[in-house]
């Protein structure tokens, strides 16, 4: 099947197009019903005839942003009106969603006259906080903005000028730091004087290019001051005309530090990267065929080539996703008046910097694993790095509250807290341990310190204070990976195969003397870095330790439970995994260790589970799961848990309600526990959920993330006499940086 039989199929599956309407509040009820609509929609509507600002409070205007366009300039198919156009504009609308939780009305407007589509869109400002004006063609797209500004107080953003642009300027700060050159020393060279060149030449500018620095080509030439003088250049691109000879691209390429190229493809030739001067720029953005193809350009010199396109099979890809939404969740949450300059800029500067950060794994994965690393072939974060949400909207927040243009204010570090929260519950509760792990951070011993996820990852625990991380291994090798990476990071190492720690050897041999271990065994044993960093908690000269990256789990657990043991009140350990959904988080044990717990081990695992559970601000609720009511089957398989509830409410040390047994969906679903077992203990659904055995549990947990679309942090060790966590073999560095965190949390309680 083709890729426009995919597309149509796609598009036409049932419900046809790309988008719905759903609604935000309970509507189950006639009271929901009359809240929702008569007569209780009358209290809002009074309160915002007397406060038009309300509308920002009791209604959906502070999150909906109009996608309007005419259909003139639709992608690379040109005018096919505003019906054919309503698929892009739909588009448009899920990117918004997708990736800043953004809604969207798209209209489309069957205006050729700019006037009429002014007065059309200015009539929308009730509806809207923002308005993305779309595919829209020149130069009416330069008058249209401009009077939309003007009389609009809500943002107005014409993407085809300024997402190119403000994109494409966050590749040159980065291009010019890679090839040693200065913004205010280049020569620029344009290929297009459409309305997305023009944007993007003013935003160089903006930057730091002198303008006068800056060569516009068009299909006729070169923009000069003879061809203005003529009349054949319009107001807007008359701005770049400048005083030198005619000539074509070839003339104007040459001795070029940059090209800039957003006109149509194959327009480039081999020789006129050759002409340019020393480790050209290239951005080659016409789509699909780029002005001259990747291969081409890099072939072309023997020096540095940094080259960008528009298209996601090659490096570099100036793609608008990377701007509008970011852009438009800061401005709307600010509740800005406009989109200004300083506020594109300050969006530019922060996807720039973000590419000079690590990567994460599930971005490197959703691109086949590329070697994603700031350098000529990574100058631009990638679409789907769910950091530009954070990163670029609290920068566009900032400047608009620096500029005046906003009109509400917010506190940048609970703002970019928020905004975590939006890519889902885990990062909210995650926030909570960051941040108390931030008051006070531990010594963390990584086991596998030459592993290149535990190396990233102790590097962003430092940077973000979250932990002091020892690595343990091979110092050379560490070091390397470390200059390979290209990490601002000097990391504390700890080599067990390069030093005297006979101390180590003593202690490691009089733990387990007694139980088979020689002491020449054990000077063999001290060089494995899980028991090394087992003495060194043990010891005290580490306060946590995290290890499992590179080993099976029981292999991995094992020298810690040998070394640390579990705590005084404790006679075994349990993995715990917090789950989280969209509005509700809960923690599920034991799902790692104990295959088959008596009573007495299902009440341990709920005690220390629940004291888990409050590290994250979570007021536990326990529920000891089986396949049975209260009682409703008796056997010893049911006794098990009903056992372990009665135990621990018993017990006046346990503050927190417990009951069982019962059945999974009468633990989490209120209405049954109000109906037909008003009599339990829980008079909320649980958040803690303990497993009968680690079969339940462990298959529970992975439903629930693949099928169930939950997050899971884990697992997460409880009950040792130290804070130690066993990392899964598959996790990604942001496991690791979590469950550091974590251990840093554990320390800061022991």
């Amino acid at each position: 099947m083709s890729l426009d039989e995919d597309a149509l199929e796609y598009h036409s599956d049932e419900p046809s197009g790309k988008i719905e309407t759903r609604t935000t509040k309970p509507t189950t009820s006639q009271r929901d019903l009359s809240l929702a609509y008569s007569p209780g929609v009358a209290a809002p509507c009074r309160e915002i005839d007397a406060e038009p600002t309300d509308a920002y409070e009791y209604t959906a205007k502070g999150n909906l942003v109009g996608v309007v366009s005419n259909g003139s300039a639709v992608l690379g198919l040109g005018d096919i009106g505003a019906q054919a156009s309503k698929p892009v504009m739909e588009g448009k609308g899920v990117l918004f969603k997708r990736f800043a939780d953004i809604d969207v009305f798209d209209v489309e407007l069957d205006h050729d006259d700019a006037d009429a589509f002014v007065e059309s869109v200015a009539a929308m400002e009730p509806t809207f906080g923002g308005i993305n004006l779309e595919d829209i063609a020149a130069p009416d797209c330069f008058r249209i903005e401009e009077r939309l500004r003007e009389r609009m107080e809500i943002p107005v953003f014409h993407d085809d000028q300024h997402g190119t642009a403000i994109i494409s300027g966050a590749a040159l700060l980065n291009a010019v730091d890679i090839v040693d050159k200065d913004l205010e020393d280049l020569s620029v060279t344009f290929a297009g004087a459409g309305a997305a060149a023009l944007a993007t030449a003013r935003f160089f500018v903006s930057l730091g290019v002198p303008r006068e620095n800056v060569t516009m080509v068009d299909v006729d030439g070169i923009l000069t001051t003879a061809r203005a003088d003529a009349g054949d250049l319009d107001p807007y691109s008359r701005e770049f005309a400048r005083d030198v000879p005619d000539g074509d691209l070839a003339d104007a390429m040459e001795d070029a530090d940059v090209f800039v190229g957003l006109s149509v493809g194959g327009i480039v030739s081999e020789a006129m990267i050759q002409s340019m001067a020393a480790d050209p720029i290239v951005f080659a953005m016409a789509n699909p065929d780029p002005e001259i193809d990747y291969e081409t350009a890099k072939e072309a010199r023997d020096d540095t080539v940094v080259m960008a396109t528009g298209r996601s099979d090659y490096p570099n890809q100036v793609n608008n996703v990377l701007g509008f939404p970011f852009i438009f969740r800061g401005a709307l949450d600010v509740r800005a008046a406009e989109i200004n300059e300083t506020m594109q800029v300050a969006a530019a500067e922060a996807i720039a910097a973000l590419a000079r950060k690590d990567v994460p794994d599930a971005v490197r994965k959703a691109y086949d694993d590329q070697p994603l690393q700031f350098g000529p072939e990574y100058i631009i974060p990638k679409p789907l790095d769910p950091r530009v949400l954070f990163e670029v909207a609290p920068a566009v927040a900032e400047a608009a509250m620096e500029t005046g243009a906003a009109r509400t204010k917010v506190d940048l570090e609970e703002y970019a807290e928020e905004l975590e929260a939006r890519l889902g519950k885990s990062r909210e509760m995650m926030r909570t341990v960051f941040n108390k792990a931030k008051s006070d951070p531990k010594r963390l011993a990584l086991a596998e310190g030459t592993d290149e996820k535990i190396v990233r990852a102790a590097a962003q625990l430092e940077d973000r204070n979250l932990a002091r991380p020892v690595l343990l291994g091979d110092r050379e090798e560490i070091e390397a990976t470390v200059e390979r990476l290209g990490l601002e990071f000097d990391p504390d190492i700890v080599d067990p195969e390069a030093g005297d720690y006979d101390e180590y050897v003593d202690a490691l041999y009089e733990r387990r003397q007694r139980k088979g271990i020689t002491r020449t065994e054990a000077a063999e044993l001290i060089e494995d870095s899980n028991y090394f960093a087992s003495v060194m908690v043990d010891r005290g000269d580490a306060d946590a330790m995290l290890t499992g990256l590179t080993n099976h789990y029981p292999s991995a657990l094992r020298p810690p439970l040998q070394v640390i043991g579990t705590a005084p009140d404790a006679d075994y350990a349990a993995g715990v995994y917090m789950l989280t959904f969209k509005n509700r988080v809960v923690f599920l044990a034991d799902a790692t260790v104990n295959q088959d717990p008596d009573a007495d081990v299902l009440a341990e695992i709920t005690r220390h589970t629940a004291d888990l559970a409050g590290r994250f601000n979570v007021e536990p609720r326990a529920a000891l799961l089986s396949y049975s009511d209260f009682g409703s089957v008796d056997n010893e398989g049911s006794r098990k848990p009903r056992d372990a509830a009665s135990a621990l409410r018993e017990d006046p040390e346990v503050e927190f309600p417990v009951d069982g047994e019962m059945q999974a969906d009468t633990a989490v679903v209120e209405d049954l526990l109000e109906g037909s077992y008003e009599f339990s203990d829980l008079d909320e659904p649980a958040n803690v959920l303990v497993f009968p055995n680690l079969e339940a549990g462990n298959i529970c947990y992975k439903l629930l993330q693949r099928l169930g679309g939950a997050e899971a942090v884990g697992p997460m060790l409880v009950g040792m006499d130290e804070p130690v966590h066993v990392l899964q073999r598959d996790d990604e560095v942001k496991d690791i940086v979590n469950l550091g965190a974590i251990a840093t949390v554990d320390a800061q309680t022991e």
